[in-house]
C-alpha cells in the first residue's frame, strides 16, 4: 500500500530550525521525484521544494530559498526538509507528495501532514 508519513513538525520560535521527515512505503522511492508542499489558512497551497529521484536536482520556492534544504535517503525510503531561519510566515501544515504514473494514469499521494508553527 502506497503511503507517505510526515513527521518532525512542532512549535518553534522565529529564527529556529526544524527537520521534517517523509517516510515512504509501498513503492520504490528511488524512482520518483518528491515534493514538499505547505498549506496555511487563508493562503494558497505552495510548493516549497522538490527533489529528483536521484537527488541530483532540487527546486525551492523563492519564499524559502536559502533557508530550506531538501534531501533524500533512498535506502531509508525517506525524504527530509531541513528548515532554518524560520519565520512566522512559514507556519503551515507541511505535506510530502509523490506522483506515480504508468502508461495510462498518474496518481498523486500525500501524507497526513505535519504542523509547523513559528511563533514567539
Amino acid at each position: 500500500q502506497t503511503q507517505l508519513v510526515e513527521s518532525g513538525g512542532g512549535l518553534v520560535q522565529p529564527g529556529g530550525s526544524l527537520r521534517l521527515s517523509c517516510a515512504a512505503s509501498g513503492f520504490s522511492l528511488g524512482y520518483y521525484d518528491i515534493s514538499w508542499l505547505r498549506q496555511a489558512p487563508g493562503k494558497e497551497r505552495e510548493r516549497v521544494s522538490c527533489i529528483s529521484s536521484s537527488g541530483g536536482s532540487t527546486f525551492y520556492a523563492d519564499s524559502v530559498k536559502g533557508r530550506f534544504t531538501i534531501s533524500r535517503d533512498n535506502a531509508k525510503k525517506t525524504v527530509y526538509l531541513q528548515m532554518n531561519s524560520l519565520k512566522p510566515e512559514d507556519t503551515a501544515v507541511y505535506y510530502c507528495h509523490v506522483a506515480i504514473r504508468n502508461a495510462i494514469w498518474t496518481r498523486h499521494y500525500w501524507g497526513q501532514g505535519t504542523q509547523v508553527t513559528v511563533s514567539s
